[in-house]
């Protein structure tokens, strides 16, 4: 839909205009880049520019989205946007809706609202690097002032690099040494803006508004359940001051501690998709955890601590940032060379739900409904692809991810993978999450599981985390026949994992004699020894009962 030209400001002239661009940094409290575009001009324009590859429909895609994301996080910017598009209209202004290639659309309003100032939020991601060099220089040969400030982190990464002689520290405590207390922590941050000066004239530019879902091409009921997280900074300063009403369990929160299957009322803040977004300051967040914590007698400290969970944030940001083919093994000197199966079926059952472990299952099924899990339910299904069971390249597991998640961010995703996987980060590869008892310790009813996988709804609970076991009598009466209504497992867990556990102790052996250096050949040969050694396994009965690791 476009613009009435009415709500603009056609006489306003743009000799002295900035224009701040929009990519993540959704929000008004905190943003430096909006408060030095509306400083000392005449016009600031607030500027959005829709992907169609982020955005629009993939009708091939395995799950409805676009090509890039799927629909949970799409309706979860659009949200953003609305909001963030709500708050500018309080302060005299709104946000400008182009579609298009952003490089090209942001060069195209450059030239055409000849402004003096272009501001956007500093991002260390990749894509967001290449593009804002290209756009950086289009601008400074315009003659254009480019400011780009460092807020979507508490720390610049770089600067942690260049302390640490230019490589990126490699554990938690080595960064937390380095990165010691942000340098603007004992300034208080600017929250709030009185005003914004108007939109100036936006000449040929067709501005949209924020679009619909149903705008954008998607048909809702494709979806049969959407997250109940909405996006937007009203939302994450709501969900902020509800967490920080309870003082005590900000000041006692601990990271391993914490409710997995707990989905009514999640075990955690749920405000990672907030931060991922920009809707909420990851500084405003360190300084209103700070002020609790100065007026509580005790309370946790990092890592395990909220402002630790931040800081885990800043590490892996600055990991990232610091590291070629950080989302790759091949060309990622800090990622273990491990020769993974290229088992497509056994990826599909693990992405659709259909492993035949029902806590593995269950997960995957609030991932893709919710777009969102629990931290410790993530740890399960990775560790269950990769290391644990199935042994599948870590980063098809981060793909799925990378896709499903509201709170899908570059670094963090691809960090995680490396660490549950063992690749990178952690390497105790015999601590695996059983597909079995880890649910159980905090769900022994199965709850959950009954929530996200109904077909099983009615099975007992001594058989609700290993359906398999239950006899054809117990089966028959819960009304979910395994194999019919509900599929057998894909592996025996026993013997699949002690499989993994051998084959990670030969592929370390190797990364560790040829000193991390590992060739395509040197792969390809222990890939041909671990593919003779299950064809030289006789067949064994499967066991009735699993034993299962802690």
């Amino acid at each position: 839909m476009k613009l009435p030209l009415s709500l603009l400001n056609p006489n306003m002239s743009s000799g002295s205009g900035s224009l701040i661009w929009f990519r993540k940094g959704l929000r008004i409290h905190d943003n430096p880049a909006l408060e030095y575009a509306a400083r000392g001009s005449t016009c600031v324009y607030p500027l959005f520019v829709i992907d169609p590859h982020y955005m629009e429909p993939d009708p091939n895609a395995f799950s409805p989205g676009s090509t890039l994301a799927g629909i949970n996080r799409i309706r979860f910017l659009l949200d953003s946007l609305a909001d963030l598009d709500s708050s500018l209209k309080k302060l005299g202004s709104r946000l400008l809706v182009l579609k298009g290639e952003p490089g090209e659309v942001l060069i195209r309003c450059l030239n055409e609202w000849g402004v003096k100032k272009l501001c956007f939020e500093y991002d260390t991601d990749p894509y967001y690097q290449a593009l804002d060099n290209k756009v950086k220089n289009r601008a400074s040969a315009a003659g254009i002032e480019v400011f780009s400030p460092v807020s979507h982190t508490l720390f610049n990464p770089a600067d942690i690099i260049e302390k640490n002689g230019g490589r990126p520290p490699l554990t938690y405590q080595s960064f937390l040494k380095l990165a010691g207390e942000p340098s603007w922590a004992c300034s208080p941050l600017s929250v709030e803006l009185s005003s914004i000066p108007p939109v100036g004239n936006v000449g040929r530019c067709e501005i949209l508004q924020v679009p619909t879902l149903k705008e954008l091409g998607y048909v809702e009921e494709d979806q049969d359940e959407f997250t109940p997280f909405r996006g937007g900074e009203s939302e994450a300063l709501k969900r902020l001051r509800e967490t920080l009403s309870d003082k005590e369990w900000v000041a006692n929160f601990e990271k391993p501690k914490g409710d997995p299957s707990a989905y009514i009322k999640p075990a955690t803040t749920v405000l990672s998709p907030y931060l991922k977004f920009g809707c909420l300051s990851s500084r405003y967040f360190y300084q209103c955890l700070k002020d609790v914590y100065k007026n509580v007698k005790r309370h946790t400290s990092p890592p395990v601590s909220l402002v630790g969970q931040l800081l885990w944030r800043e590490f892996f940001y600055t990991a990232a940032f610091g590291t070629p083919n950080f989302d790759k093994m091949k060309g990622n000197k800090i990622c273990k060379q491990i020769p993974w199966n290229d088992d497509d079926k056994l990826l599909a059952a693990w992405r659709e739900a259909r492993t035949g472990f029902p806590w593995i299952d269950a997960i995957m099924v609030q991932l893709r409904k919710w777009g969102w899990i629990h931290h410790l339910a993530r740890h399960s299904v990775a560790c269950f692809l990769t290391r644990g069971d199935l042994f599948v390249h870590w980063e098809k597991g981060r793909d799925v991810f990378e896709r499903l998640l509201i709170d899908s961010d570059w670094a963090i995703n691809n960090g995680n993978w490396l660490w549950l996987s063992c690749s990178s980060f952690f390497y105790q590869y015999n601590r695996i999450y059983s597909p079995v008892s880890f649910g159980r310790k905090y769900d022994p009813n199965g709850n959950y599981i009954r929530y996200f996988l109904p077909m099983l709804k009615d099975m007992p609970k001594e058989y609700i985390y290993e359906p398999w076991t239950a006899p054809l009598s117990v089966q028959t009466k819960a009304k979910c026949i395994i194999g019919k209504d509900y599929p057998k497992p894909v592996v025996s867990h026993d013997s699949a994992s002690k499989e993994c556990k051998k084959r990670m102790g030969e592929a370390y052996a190797l990364n560790q004699r040829l000193n991390g250096v590992v060739s395509e050949e040197e792969l390809r040969k222990l890939r041909r020894k671990f593919d003779e050694g299950d064809e030289e396994q006789e067949p064994k009965p499967k066991r009735l009962r699993q034993k299962l690791t802690d």
